[in-house]
C-alpha cells in the first residue's frame, strides 16, 4: 500500500508570530484537502530532513540577526562540516521569514536559511517570501501572495498532495478546527487544599508559575516563576512635562532574596493589568472568576492532570492573557464569526478575515491599537467559549529593559531607564504601553504593597575588563546601560588603572530631555572617567536646538580622530537605542572613520567592523 502523501510545515518562532503564520498555512492546507503536520524545529529530527522531499519552513529573525531559540539546534546540525553538498539532493522546499525591515539584520535568518539549503542540494520551489512587520498589513502583506503562489507550485510538484483537485476549497464556514487548548473545570471543595487566601510572595510566586506554565503563550523554556519581586523606591521624572518626551527614572529593591546582575544585562518584568480590565472582560465572555481551572493541550488531560494545581479563573486571566494592551490576530476575527447570532456582525468578521478585508482589518485593528476587550464589545453577539480564548486572545508578555545602574555600587538596588509609550490613534484615541505607564503611575510611597514580578537575564551588552577602551553610542534610552557601566568603570578606576571611554549620548533638547546630565557631567570632568584628560571624551548631540538637525553619528564623525585612536588601541563600541535607523547610521559613520583615517577603501572598513562583529567588539542592542 502506498504510503500517504504529508506536506511538513517546521516553524521557528519567538514571540509568536511565525508559529500564526505556520498554523494558518496547515489551515488552509486543510482547506484544500492537504494532510499536513506543522512542528516547531526543536520538535523535528534535523537529521532526517532528506527523508521529507517537500516541506515549507517559516522562520523569524529575532534581536540583531538571531535565531529564535527553538532553531538552534537545527541549525548546528544544518551547519556540520561533513555534509555533503548532495545531502538535500532531490528535496524540495518553500521558506517563508517574518522579519522587521527597521534592523539592519532584515530576516536575516531567513536568508540564512535559504542559502543553507540551496548549498546542501535543496531545491527551491518558489522564490522565498519576506514578511515585514513594517508593511501596512505586517507580515501578512507579503504572506498571502506567497501563499497563493504557494499551492499552485505545489500542485504541480505534486498532485497527490491535493488529491481533491487543484480547484477544491471548503469555505471558510464549514471549516472549523477545534481549539488547541483544553479548560478542565474542578469542584472548589476539592481543591481546597492546594489553595490558601494568603497573600504572601511565595502564594503569589506559585500562583503565576502555576498559571503561566498553562498558558499557550508559553515558548520555549521560558521561566514561568519570577526571580524576585521587587517594590519601587523611587520614581523621578527626567524629562520636562509637556516636551513631547516622558521618560523616568526607577530604582527598585528585592521583596526577598539577593539580586544578583551584570552591566548589560537585562530586567524583565511582568505589567499589572487593570483589575477594571479583567472584571470587564471575565464579565463581558459570561465567565466565572471564582472556577478552580487546569488548561492544558488537547490529548494531554490523563498525564497532566495530576501534575498540575488548579487556580482560579481570574489569577489565570490576570498573569497570561494581554486583554486590554495587545490586539488580536486575524485568526481571532475568523473564530469570532462562528460564534456571532447577529447576521451582520458574522458578516463583517467573515470580511475582515478574508484576503479581501485585510486592509480595512488593518485600519480596524492594528492602526487604532484595538484591545481584545475593545473588539468583543463591538461584536456583542459573539459569545466565545472559553478555550478559544485562551488560545486567542494575545499572551501577556514580560517586559524587557536594560539595566541603568552597577549591582557593584548599588548592591541592594536595580534601576531602569524608561519612557513611558504614548500615542494618538488615526481616530484620535490616546494609547499608552501597558508596562511603561503602570510603573510611571506607581507611586513608591502609597505603592508599598505592589510586588513587581522580575525575572533578570543577560542582555547583549557584555560586562567587559575595565583595561579594554570603549566607545559608547546611546542617544535617548539608548544611554541606560552605559550609566551603570560608566558607574561600574569609576568605581573600578579607584582601586586601579582604567581604559578611556568615549561616550556620544544624543537628545532633542538639551533643557528637555538631556537624561542624567549631571551625572554625566560629573564623570566627565575633573579627571572622570568619560573627561577628555584621561584619554575619552563626552559629546551630546542636540537634534532640535540649531535649525540643522545633529545627531550621534554627526558627532562620531566630528570626532574621528579620537575614534579612530580608541579604535587602534583595541577599543570596543556599543550602540544601544532606537532600531529604526540610528544603528545603520553609526555603523556608516565608523566605515567613514576606518576608511579615512586608515587611507583604505570601503570595502576593507566594512570588513574591519565585521572583524570587530565576530571578535565580540561591535555590540548592538537596539528596540523599536
Amino acid at each position: 500500500m502506498e504510503d500517504k502523501v504529508m506536506l511538513l510545515i517546521l516553524y521557528a518562532s519567538q514571540t509568536g508570530n511565525a508559529m500564526d503564520a505556520a498554523e494558518r498555512l496547515g489551515r488552509e492546507a486543510e482547506r484544500r484537502g492537504c494532510p499536513v503536520a506543522v512542528l516547531s524545529t526543536d520538535q523535528f529530527d534535523a537529521s532526517t530532513l532528506p527523508d521529507e522531499k517537500i516541506k515549507v519552513f517559516v522562520v523569524s529573525t529575532t534581536g540583531q540577526g538571531d535565531p529564535p531559540d527553538s532553531l538552534k539546534v537545527f541549525w548546528r546540525k544544518l551547519l556540520q562540516r561533513n555534509l555533503a553538498k548532495d545531502w538535500l539532493e532531490g528535496v524540495n522546499y518553500a521558506l517563508f521569514g517574518l522579519g522587521d525591515s527597521g534592523y539592519q539584520k532584515y530576516n536575516f535568518v531567513a536568508k540564512k536559511l535559504d542559502k543553507r539549503l540551496s548549498d546542501l542540494g535543496a531545491t527551491a520551489l518558489i522564490e522565498r517570501g519576506l514578511g515585514d512587520d513594517q508593511h501596512p498589513s505586517g507580515y501578512e502583506g507579503a504572506l498571502d501572495p506567497w501563499m497563493s503562489s504557494l499551492w499552485n507550485t505545489l500542485y504541480e510538484k505534486n498532485p497527490k498532495l491535493f488529491p481533491k483537485g487543484p480547484g477544491f476549497l471548503i469555505p471558510n464556514m464549514e471549516f472549523m478546527d477545534k481549539p488547541k487548548m483544553q479548560v478542565v473545570y474542578h469542584e472548589a471543595d476539592k481543591v481546597a487544599s492546594h489553595y490558601s487566601n494568603n497573600a504572601d510572595l511565595k502564594f503569589i510566586e506559585m500562583q503565576i508559575e502555576r498559571a503561566r506554565s498553562m498558558s499557550p503563550g508559553q515558548l520555549y523554556h521560558e521561566k514561568n516563576r519570577p526571580d524576585c519581586f521587587l517594590k519601587m523606591t523611587k520614581n523621578h521624572p527626567l524629562t520636562v512635562a509637556g516636551c513631547g518626551k516622558d521618560v523616568h527614572h526607577f530604582e527598585f529593591e528585592p521583596r526577598s532574596s539577593i539580586i544578583e546582575y551584570e552591566v548589560g544585562d537585562v530586567l524583565e518584568i511582568l505589567p499589572g493589568q487593570s483589575p477594571a480590565a479583567i472584571d470587564a472582560f471575565i464579565q463581558r465572555c459570561n465567565l466565572n472568576p471564582d472556577a478552580y481551572i487546569t488548561v492544558h493541550p488537547w490529548g494531554t488531560e490523563n498525564h497532566l492532570l495530576d501534575s498540575k494545581v488548579p487556580i482560579k479563573l481570574r489569577t489565570f486571566v490576570e498573569f497570561t492573557m494581554d486583554v486590554a494592551s495587545a490586539s488580536p490576530r486575524r485568526y481571532f476575527f475568523e473564530v469570532m464569526s462562528y460564534f456571532a447570532s447577529a447576521q451582520h456582525e458574522k458578516e463583517r468578521l467573515q470580511y475582515f478575515a478574508s484576503p479581501e478585508g485585510r486592509d480595512d482589518l488593518y485600519q480596524y485593528n492594528q492602526k487604532e491599537r484595538r484591545t481584545v476587550l475593545e473588539v468583543l464589545e463591538d461584536f456583542p453577539s459573539v459569545q466565545m467559549p472559553f478555550e478559544w480564548l485562551v488560545q486567542l486572545v494575545p499572551p501577556l508578555k514580560t517586559r524587557a529593559f536594560s539595566i541603568s545602574s552597577s549591582h557593584s555600587v548599588h548592591p541592594n538596588q536595580v534601576h531602569l531607564t524608561v519612557s513611558v509609550v504614548s500615542w494618538t490613534t488615526p481616530f484620535k484615541r490616546k494609547r499608552t504601553g501597558l508596562c511603561s505607564a503602570w510603573l510611571a503611575g506607581l507611586d513608591p510611597q502609597s505603592s508599598t504593597g505592589v510586588n513587581i514580578p522580575a525575572w533578570f537575564n543577560k542582555g547583549s551588552l557584555l560586562s567587559l575588563p575595565p583595561s579594554l577602551p570603549l566607545i559608547l553610542v546611546g542617544p535617548g534610552t539608548g544611554c541606560a546601560p552605559f550609566r551603570g557601566f560608566v558607574e561600574e568603570r569609576a568605581l573600578q578606576s579607584k582601586s586601579g588603572p582604567t581604559a578611556p571611554a568615549l561616550f556620544f549620548f544624543g537628545c532633542r533638547n538639551e533643557d528637555n530631555d538631556f537624561l542624567y546630565k549631571d551625572f554625566w557631567f560629573s564623570h566627565s570632568q575633573n579627571g572622570g572617567v568619560l573627561s577628555e584628560d584621561r584619554g575619552g571624551g563626552f559629546y551630546v548631540a542636540f537634534s532640535r536646538d540649531q535649525p540643522n538637525k545633529v545627531y550621534v553619528q554627526h558627532k562620531i564623525r566630528e570626532h574621528s580622530n579620537r575614534v579612530w585612536n580608541l579604535l587602534c588601541e583595541g577599543a570596543a563600541i556599543y550602540v544601544a537605542g532606537s532600531s529604526t535607523k540610528m544603528p545603520a547610521d553609526v555603523m556608516s559613520a565608523f566605515e567613514e572613520i576606518i576608511s579615512k583615517e586608515s587611507g583604505v577603501s570601503r570595502e576593507a572598513a566594512v570588513g574591519w567592523i565585521r572583524a570587530l562583529e565576530k571578535a565580540g567588539k561591535y555590540y548592538v542592542e537596539a528596540w523599536s
